[in-house]
């Protein structure tokens, strides 16, 4: 039996409402039906609360399910050892990484009916002004895919702040397929650990640049040049064509 459908059984035996179960480990009631339904885990500091509020230890909510064992190949164990020594940003961006492939692997293998009714994930918490929203695994929602969301689109954020304008109002709903970024195009950054919406630029000696296009919000551009030591991670590209680069 899968981990969700487990942590379901348990909570009705004991008869807590996914209101009360969502109280009692500071999450959303949407981020309790989504670990019943397998659309996410819990974070670690959430399942260890979990365990506490269900009154069972971890092998029990584990049981039969070969997904969630503890056997690792050595491959598998170097990555969760890279993985554990991340700091805490990194951990979640990891995570909410994860999350949208797996959640665009579970549409893949649905027959052709389904695939008509396929959602996205929508990151609905932006850190600030001119951040995106993908970082944190709790904060988002499946956004049912209609004629207005383009073709391709695996994933949603939502923007807070106006250094995109005017291309990208405060508030508005981007969206964001994997292809690989173009100099002039949108796209979904972490850097340093921050998740930015920002437009790519690479010149011809190799520098980056991560362009706000208000530029009454220049200050928050990003330069990146050989050995800065700064960390830059792409996670997709915004779904607009045909934008100017800052002169």
């Amino acid at each position: 039996m899968a981990f969700g459908e487990l942590l379901r059984r348990r909570r009705e035996e004991l008869g807590i409402s996914r209101d009360g179960l969502a109280a009692a480990l500071g999450v959303s009631r949407s981020a309790i039906g989504n670990y019943e339904t397998g659309v996410s885990f819990p974070k670690e500091d959430v399942l260890l609360q979990l365990f506490n509020a269900l009154e069972v230890d971890p092998n029990y909510l584990f049981r039969g399910s070969f997904r969630h064992s503890f056997f690792c190949s050595e491959s598998e164990q170097r990555l969760l050892e890279q993985y554990r020594a991340l700091p805490q940003a990194a951990r979640q961006t990891v995570r909410a990484v994860m999350e949208g492939f797996a959640t665009v692997e579970r549409e893949a293998e649905r027959d052709v009916p389904a695939r008509e009714r396929k959602m996205i994930p929508l990151y609905a918490s932006p850190a600030a002004a001119g951040f995106a929203a993908p970082v944190f695994m709790e904060d988002y929602e499946l956004l049912t895919v209609t004629d207005e969301v383009p073709v391709g689109a695996e994933l949603a954020v939502r923007i807070q702040g106006d250094s995109m304008e005017p291309y990208i109002a405060d508030g508005s709903v981007v969206y964001v397929n994997h292809d690989p970024l173009q100099s002039g195009d949108v796209g979904i950054f972490c850097v340093d650990g921050e998740m930015l919406c920002k437009q790519y630029h690479r010149d011809a000696l190799g520098m980056v640049y991560l362009f706000s296009l208000n530029r009454k919000r220049a200050a928050m551009d990003v330069v990146f040049g050989a050995g800065s030591g700064r960390s830059l991670t792409c996670f997709g590209r915004v779904m607009i064509h045909g934008l100017p680069l800052p002169e």
